[in-house]
């Protein structure tokens, strides 16, 4: 009779812990919502590695700093492109913003190269199922510098 007792509160106890562990996975899915009007978001740096990049190279990452100015997170899809004709020139990814600064790396389209003496890019969000231009701090844009290299510092 006492080993009885033993297993029934060894099940009650798996079992509430496993009941607490599904509650808390619930909580944390209903905080993730789209970025929507509420979600202030800001571009705070764009950079390219490597940084500088010569002729003919290959960007091998994106990073695109971002502060998310909202009490919760938000999940929303994250591209950058080319000012000049609208050019995508990293791979999109879905990222989940959290308050404050955001840092995220995003991988190049293979085959996007520099050739002019200045490329600018602008990077946008979906927000409320929309895809936008999110504010930046300044512009962001790569020159040309010596050697036929292209710098964004």
């Amino acid at each position: 009779m006492v080993r009885s007792v033993k297993v029934a509160l060894l099940v009650i106890m798996a079992a509430a812990a496993v009941q607490s562990c599904v509650v808390a996975d619930r909580d944390r899915a209903d905080r993730r919502v789209r970025c929507g009007g509420e979600h202030r978001l800001q571009v705070l740096d764009l950079d390219i590695s490597p940084d500088p990049v010569a002729q003919g190279q290959r960007i091998n990452a994106w990073h695109v700093r971002i502060r998310a100015d909202a009490s919760g997170e938000c999940q929303t899809t994250i591209r950058v492109f080319e000012s000049a004709g609208n050019e995508l020139v990293a791979q999109e990814r879905v990222s989940r913003l959290r308050p404050g600064i955001n840092q995220i790396s995003l991988d190049p389209i293979e085959r996007y190269r520099f050739s002019r003496n200045e490329h600018c890019f602008s990077v946008t969000a979906d927000i409320e199922g929309t895809r936008r231009t999110i504010d930046a701090a300044r512009r962001f844009c790569a020159r040309r510098i010596a050697d036929r290299r292209w710098s964004m510092r």
